[in-house]
């Protein structure tokens, strides 16, 4: 092979690879909408903090959360105390936060 095969080769990699990354970050996204959905809604959450994995969120109304949905996009854990839930998430904790933030703070 000469090298011009190499470099198409190489062309069509990066290809895949950037519309492989471009679609992760889309359902991500919808994920991270899914979950606000499932936490009642942006207008429902009325603080978030994050700890290493743990995800820590303060509520209006913790009755009207979709705690299976919630576990069924990846928590690995859900505790209630009162009007807050800590979500063990992973690494997406962080990520969820500063969404949850940025949507807030457009209103």
């Amino acid at each position: 092979m000469g090298w011009m095969e190499y470099f198409i080769i190489v062309v069509v990699l990066i290809i895949i690879l950037l519309a492989i990354l471009k679609a992760g970050k889309k359902d991500v996204h919808l994920e991270m909408n899914k979950l606000v959905e499932y936490l009642g809604g942006k207008d429902n959450i009325l603080s978030t903090e994050t700890t290493l994995s743990r995800f820590k969120v303060t509520l209006k109304d913790v009755d009207i959360v979709n705690k299976e949905g919630i576990q069924k996009l990846g928590a690995k854990g859900i505790v209630e105390i009162e009007n807050q839930l800590k979500i063990i998430l992973g690494p997406e904790s962080k990520q969820l936060k500063r969404y949850i933030d940025d949507l807030k703070a457009k209103d």
